[in-house]
Order: structure tokens, then sequence, then C-alpha cells
């Protein structure tokens, strides 16, 4: 109901009640005249039944309007209850609320019962709002996009870098990958397939390096000699990088191994290393060339964001629709999950309410004492106030009927 259909109802009773008030004390003055020319036993009955319901009807109405106003205006002690006692009011019912509605034995039932994963699974299985979701949450990444500052999401990310690159010591960590690398023994792909391409270049190359071997002869020595070295040379290298390819226990592949230890060593304690490649980051990752850099990574990012977020079959959009269908299966079918969801969730709200109980009871106090008096008045007397008015109606009656009977004893036993 409308405030204004609680005030037409509200006028209702109290015309009604007001209105029995009226009807009772026209019958009492009736029945006086009548008594004075009428000796009737009955007219004695009926003018003390009404004389006793006014008094009760007035008692009534004291009493409800002392509720809710200053009877007839004078101010009466203990009157205008609601108003001069709206403070007190508050405190009470924040109180009574507290104690007797968020108390831990009322609120657990309560918690134990939720079961927020299956609710939220069964909300995620329908299409319509998960396109809702991915629509929703699209616009708002969208607008976030908008209204970010580019110059200042750019010096954020330039900054960033340039705090995280300070301390890089890149002489460290491309030491720390080499001996990775030896660790698990990866480098030996590399020595087996530069083996097969050295192998595979020597004999590619022969007549190079008869060319060579000729070049670097005397010129007494016959031409077939020098083939002949540079057949043998040709062949021996050849054969041995052979060897190299297919024994993984070569001894030039263990060479190589210490050899690239001892770097990787050298690169770590060497100040030499440590100043070239300090000299190579500096050059890289110098103040101009990072704001280049954290430029050209947003307007990147922003680009593909605002793409992907506006098409409708994007990439991105069908990767969150698809695990939006596997959350809402999981959630509705994985009992560990549901239940682990569920427990956290139930935990959670338990505590969160235990905890901030006296905040609930603090705000009720606030909101009721905040109120003006006359204005809280008003609003418990549009919801109470048509209840009173019963209260006014049944002191009538049984003010009444309480004089009816005491007027009936004094005349049949006195």
């Amino acid at each position: 109901m409308t405030d204004q259909e609680k005030r037409r109802q509200l006028r209702k009773y109290k015309a009604f009640a007001t209105g029995l008030f009226v009807l009772m004390a026209a019958v009492f003055i009736i029945t006086t005249i009548l008594q004075k020319s009428d000796n009737s036993h009955w007219i004695g009955y009926v003018r003390a039944f009404s004389e006793a319901a006014m008094v009760g009807a007035l008692a009534d109405w004291f009493a409800v309007t002392a509720l809710f106003h200053h009877p007839l205006g004078l101010k009466i002690p203990h009157t205008n209850l609601i108003q001069n006692k709206k403070d007190q009011i508050g405190d009470n019912l924040g109180s009574f609320v507290v104690g007797n509605f968020l108390s831990p034995q009322n609120i657990r039932p309560y918690i134990l019962k939720l079961k927020a994963s299956n609710f939220v699974g069964e909300w995620l299985s329908k299409e319509r709002n998960q396109e809702l979701l991915i629509s929703e949450t699209s616009v708002i990444v969208l607008d976030i996009l908008k209204k970010l500052e580019d110059k200042s999401v750019v010096n954020f990310i330039s900054g960033k870098a340039k705090e995280m690159s300070h301390d890089w010591k890149i002489n460290q960590i491309v030491a720390s990958g080499l001996q990775y690398i030896l660790e698990k023994n990866d480098h030996q792909r590399l020595v087996t397939a530069l083996s097969k391409q050295i192998k595979d270049y020597v004999l590619n190359n022969q007549e190079m390096v008869r060319e060579r071997v000729k070049r670097e002869s005397f010129a007494l020595i016959p031409r077939f000699v020098d083939d002949a070295i540079a057949d043998k040379i040709t062949s021996g290298l050849s054969k041995y990088f052979e060897e190299v390819e297919n024994d993984a226990e070569h001894s030039l592949r263990q060479e190589i191994t210490g050899k690239l230890m001892v770097f990787s060593e050298d690169l770590k304690a060497n100040e030499k290393w440590q100043d070239e490649f300090q000299s190579i980051k500096d050059s890289f990752l110098n103040e101009e060339k990072i704001q280049q850099y954290a430029h050209d990574i947003w307007n990147s990012i922003k680009k593909s964001l605002n793409k992907e977020l506006e098409s409708e079959n994007s990439a991105l959009k069908n990767y969150i629709r698809k695990n939006i269908i596997e959350l809402s299966h999981n959630l509705q079918t994985d009992e560990k999950l549901q239940h682990k969801i569920d427990h956290w969730i139930r935990f959670t709200a338990y505590k969160y309410i235990l905890k901030n109980t006296h905040q609930f009871g603090d705000l009720i106090s606030s909101t009721v004492g905040n109120w003006e008096g006359k204005e809280l008045s008003n609003k418990l007397e549009l919801e109470v106030g048509k209840d009173l008015q019963f209260i006014r109606v049944n002191g009538t009656l049984v003010g009444g009927l309480v004089g009816l009977l005491i007027y009936t004893l004094s005349h049949f036993l006195i």
C-alpha cells in the first residue's frame, strides 16, 4: 500500500472509532433524558452501558493518541511518546534486532542453507545470461579503456619497466641461463647440429679445399699430390665431425661442455662482462626507448582489446564464453567444487555477519535517530494506527459491558 492509501485507511478507522464514541454519547444523553420521565428498568441498563462505554472510549483514545501526539494539543507529561523517545526507541530497536535476529543460533540455520554454487551454475547455464554477462563485462571494460588517460598508462608501464630493469645484471642472467642449459645437457643438440653442418659443408666443398691446398703448396709439388692431401683433409675432417655427431660421449663434446662451464663462471664473476652487458642494456633500455616501448605496448593492447570486445564473435569473447560454459557445468556437477565454494561463502557470510552485528544495530539506531521526531511518529502511526483504532473500539465495547455488569450487580446485590 502507498502512504496515501494508508492515510485514507487510517482516517476511515479513526472515524469509525470516533463515531462509536459519539453514538455512545448520544445514547447516554437520550437515556438520561428518558430516565427523568420514564421509570423503565431497561433505560438504566442502557444508560449504564453507554456511560461506561464513553469512559472506556475516552481512556483508550487518550492512550492511543498519547503515543503519537499531545492529546488535544495539551503538553501533558508522558504523551507524544514516539517523538520524545525516538533516540531511545532507535537504540532499543537496534538492540532488539541484533539480539533476536542476528544471534549465532538464529542465523546459523539460514547460513547452512546457502547453496550459491548451484544457483550460480544454473544461472550461467542459460545462454541469455551468458551473453548478458559477456556483454555487460565488455561494456564496463570498454568504458574503462576509454576513460584511461593514455599518457598516464604509458608513464606507468615505462616506470615499472625502468624499476624492474634497474637492478638487472644481464651478465648473471645470461650465465645462469647458460648453466641451466648445460645442467639439462640441452647444448648437446646444438653440438650435434653444428657437427652435422660442418661435416656436410666440408663434403660439399671439396673443390674449395683442393684450391686452398694448391694455393698454399709449393710449386714443385705435383697437382695429384695436392689433390691427395686435400682429399685426406676432407675425409678426415668429415669423419671426425661425423664421430662427434654420432658419439654422445665424444671428447670434443666434453671439452666444449667444460669450456662453456668455465665461460659461464667467468660471465658471473668477471666485472668486464658486467660492464659490457650493462652498456648493452643501457643502449637498449634508455629512457627514450623504454617510453617508446611502453607507448607501443599500450597502443597494441588497447587496440586489440577494443577490437576483441566490440566484435560479437571475437576470439576473446569465444574464449570467455567457453570458460563460462565449463564453469557452469562444473558448478552443477562437481561436488567437491560445490562444497568448497559453498563452504567458503557460508564461512565468510557467517563470520562477516557476526563480526558486524553491532553495525546493523548502529545502522538502525542512527537511522531512527536521524529521523525527525514528527516524521517518525507519522510513519509509525501510518503502519500501526489502523490496528490501534480497534483498541479504541474494543475499549468502548468492553467498557460498556463492564459498566453494565457493575450496574447489574449493584442493582440486584446492594
